[in-house]
């Protein structure tokens, strides 16, 4: 009988600090979670250095519960796994500090994971059955990326944004629209309220690179349609437009995944980021994807935004293919798709 194999995952990219304990990639023992949004909420968004510094206090006592809650000792485990990348460099540099400090003096394996892969991996934990190829429609609030996952450990890059993510646009329309941060969660709560086809914002649909996104040029027509309005004293509906801008960010997201499967001949779409939390881009993808006889996969709303445990998965799948980070492994705020 295999022997199990227990990664510890550490996350610390953004204005999470996370831990998590997973055995053999899919069975989580651990979750914990230090978010930081009630403090960056009153800044209308994340300040690299706060942030920082919270990661600093919170790191060792969020790793300490992530043992105790799985019935671990650090002797006990395989291999320390830690996001290196992409996000903020302060950030990025506790959770590393700390995953070197305790595979070195541990005797155990590093493995630098970049933390887009590792928002993939989370599906690996939903759904027991998943197994590649898949395709991966990455959406946050860094990256939007089309992904046609092949292997365990091996992905080809089918397209990605030219400009603005999606969770990105989404945090700028909620900001201007005076919604407190995070933005997307917002957006989605006014757009309940709201008429999806009251306003028509336009879809960059991009015929020249078809899994290619752009999001500038539909963030830059909101903006005006409310100075616009205001400047004219009209009274403005801003659950129309929040509800008119979800639906013209889904229609893309949704057609340009639809049209990657079609052409790639896959039957099966992942969800991955804090936009894949999105309920409105859940139902529409399912939908869309039975239509071309393929299913959808997606976390559960803990495993959508920052976590470890999708550190910890993707960490365990790269043990397993005999990779490994050497000590002078740093971090890479720029970080993408390999």
């Amino acid at each position: 009988m295999a022997k199990d194999i227990l990664v510890l995952g550490i996350e610390s990219s953004c204005d999470e600090t996370a831990a998590a304990v997973v055995k053999n990639g899919r069975q989580v023992l651990s979750n914990i979670i230090s978010s930081q949004i009630v403090i960056h909420r009153q800044y209308g968004g994340v300040v690299p250095e706060i942030a920082s510094r919270k990661h600093i206090e919170h790191i060792l006592p969020v790793i300490d519960e992530a043992l105790k809650q799985s019935h671990t000792t650090l002797a006990e485990i395989d291999a320390v796994a830690v996001t290196y990348g992409p996000g903020l460099v302060g950030a990025l540099l506790v959770g590393l500090s700390a995953a070197k400090a305790l595979a070195w003096a541990a005797d155990k394996p590093l493995l630098g994971v970049n933390h887009l892969e590792g928002h993939v991996f989370a599906n690996f934990v939903n759904d027991a059955s998943l197994e590649p190829p898949f395709l991966a429609l990455v959406v946050s609030g860094g990256h939007t990326a089309l992904l046609h996952v092949t292997g365990y450990n091996s992905f080809k890059l089918l397209g990605q944004t030219r400009d603005d993510a999606a969770g990105e646009a989404f945090d700028k329309i909620a900001r201007v629209m005076g919604l407190p941060y995070p933005g997307g969660p917002e957006i989605e709560k006014l757009a309940l309220q709201g008429n999806p086809q009251a306003i028509s914002f336009p879809r960059a649909m991009l015929a020249d690179e078809p899994f290619a996104f752009s999001f500038s040029g539909m963030k830059s027509a909101v903006i005006n349609y409310l100075h616009n309005e205001q400047q004219k004293g009209a009274t403005v509906n801003f659950a129309d437009v929040a509800a008119s801008f979800q639906e013209a960010v889904t229609d893309v997201l949704v057609q340009k995944a639809i049209y990657a499967l079609r052409q790639t001949g896959l039957k099966t779409i992942v969800l991955a980021g804090g936009v894949s939390a999105n309920k409105v881009l859940q139902d529409k993808l399912a939908g869309a994807a039975a239509q071309v006889g393929a299913h959808l996969v997606h976390p559960t709303p803990i495993l959508c935004t920052d976590n470890a445990v999708m550190i910890a998965c993707r960490g365990y799948f790269m043990f397993q293919d005999g990779e490994r980070s050497g000590w002078t492994l740093n971090a890479d705020p720029a970080l993408r798709f390999q």
